[in-house]
C-alpha cells in the first residue's frame, strides 16, 4: 500500500506565514505559554497539594521526601520562571515598539516604567513580610494590603502610559506581565533562598541528626505567604493575558 504523501494532503489547507518576524512571535507565544504552564501548575501543586500534604504527615516521612521531592520540583518552578518571562517581555517588548512607532513616539518610557513599578511593587511586599509578626502575620490583612499595592501600582502604570498611542494589548499585558515579574522575583528572591536552606537543614537532620534551627518555622511561614501571594496573583494575570486580545478595556 502506498504511503500518502502528506505535505501534499496538506498543502490546499495549511499555509504558514514566510515572514521572520511573524514566526518569531509565535515562537516567542508558544515558550511563553508552554513555560508558564509548568510554572503556573507547579504553583498550584505547591498551594493545593504539597501543603496541605506536608501537614498531614509525621516529621520522619517529611525527612525522607522533602530532600527527594522539593529539590527536582524547585528547579522546575525557577527556571520555567525565567523562561516565561524572558519570552513574555521579548513579545512585550516588540508590541511596544510597534505601537509606538504607530504613534510616533518611543517605547522606552514604557519598558522603563514597567520595570521600576514593578520592582519596586515586589520590594514592597516583600517589606511587609519581613516583620513577620502582629498583623502583618494575618493571612486576611496580608491579602487587603496586597490587593492595595498591586491596585495603586497598576493605576500607575496606566497614568504613566496614557499618551494615546498604547494599545490595549500593551496597557494589559503591561500589568499582567508586572505581576509575573513579581512573581519571578518572589520564586528567585525569597521562595528558592529560603527553600534551599530548609531542604539543606532536613536532608543534614534526616542523615546526621543534625537540629533544624528554630529560625526554620519563620522562614517556612514567609516561604508559604510568599507563594500563596503568587498563587493568588496568577488570577488577575491570567485574566489579563486573555484580555491583551480579547476584552479591550484599556486604552483610547
Amino acid at each position: 500500500m502506498p504511503v500518502p504523501n502528506l505535505t501534499i494532503a496538506f498543502a490546499p489547507l495549511v499555509s504558514l506565514p514566510r515572514d521572520f518576524n511573524t514566526n518569531l512571535l509565535m515562537l516567542f507565544r508558544w515558550v511563553h505559554l508552554v513555560a508558564g504552564i509548568t510554572w503556573i501548575g507547579l504553583l498550584y501543586f505547591f498551594n493545593l497539594v504539597n501543603v496541605p500534604f506536608m501537614k498531614e504527615i509525621d516529621s520522619t516521612t517529611k525527612a525522607k521526601v522533602i530532600p527527594r521531592l522539593l529539590p527536582r520540583a524547585m528547579w522546575w518552578f525557577r527556571w520555567s520562571s525565567v523562561v516565561t518571562v524572558i519570552a513574555g517581555i521579548a513579545y512585550w517588548g516588540n508590541t511596544v515598539g510597534t505601537d509606538a512607532r504607530n504613534g510616533g513616539a518611543h517605547g522606552g518610557g514604557a519598558m522603563a516604567s514597567f520595570f521600576i513599578i514593578w520592582t519596586v511593587t515586589w520590594a514592597v511586599l516583600y517589606a511587609l513580610l519581613i516583620p513577620g509578626k502582629g498583623l502583618l502575620n494575618n493571612g486576611p490583612v496580608l491579602a487587603v494590603l496586597v490587593t492595595i499595592i498591586i491596585i495603586a501600582a497598576s493605576w500607575l502604570f496606566l497614568s504613566l502610559n496614557d499618551h494615546g498611542w498604547e494599545s490595549n494589548r500593551l496597557l494589559a499585558i503591561g500589568i499582567g506581565g508586572g505581576l509575573g515579574w513579581v512573581m519571578m522575583l518572589n520564586v528567585w528572591g525569597v521562595i528558592w533562598r529560603i527553600q534551599k536552606r530548609l531542604i539543606q537543614w532536613t536532608a543534614a537532620n534526616a542523615a546526621n541528626g543534625t537540629p533544624i534551627p528554630e529560625k526554620a518555622t519563620r522562614m517556612a511561614r514567609m516561604a508559604f505567604l510568599t507563594s500563596r501571594i503568587s498563587a493568588f496573583l496568577t488570577i488577575p494575570l491570567l485574566f489579563l493575558m486573555g484580555a491583551a486580545s480579547h476584552y479591550p478595556m484599556f486604552g483610547r
